[in-house]
């Protein structure tokens, strides 16, 4: 009887199972990915976070003095309806204590970025923000 198949090669072991050389080259890749993704994460923290001290609009709000009166009427116009007559908190958080929960750069961005829904972008005038500021920081 002739076999219709060509003769199968046996598989040896080696064959089948990775070599030394395979493993320590795996090991080296992952070990240098994970290097590369770590450096990643640096730069990002070393260009994202100095931005935030570089933001002309913040540093320009930081260095005026606010007043809470004005600020208490801007709250009243254009935050009361979500955060309270008083700051109480209604679909918009509690904002009694804010400054001890915030800093002040992270009240700035919170207000201006609108990247909490649904509370929306509002960016008003460096003095304007200075007053709201005021405000946020009297509410105990």
């Amino acid at each position: 009887m002739t076999s219709e198949f060509p003769p199968t090669k046996s598989l040896s072991k080696s064959s089948t199972e990775p070599s030394l050389d395979d493993s320590v080259q795996r090991r080296s890749l992952i070990a240098a990915l994970v290097v590369a993704a770590a450096i990643a994460c640096i730069a990002v923290v070393l260009l994202v976070l100095p931005a935030t001290n570089r933001d002309p609009y913040t540093r320009q709000t930081l260095d005026l003095q606010g007043s809470a009166e004005n600020g208490g009427k801007l709250f009243l116009i254009n935050c009361a309806g979500c955060h309270g007559i008083a700051g109480q908190g209604l679909v918009g958080p509690n904002l009694h204590a804010v400054a001890n929960r915030k800093n002040q750069r992270q009240l700035i961005q919170q207000v201006v970025s609108g990247k909490t829904p649904p509370m929306p972008r509002f960016q008003p005038e460096p003095q304007a923000m200075a007053d709201l500021l005021a405000y946020l920081n009297s509410l105990v």
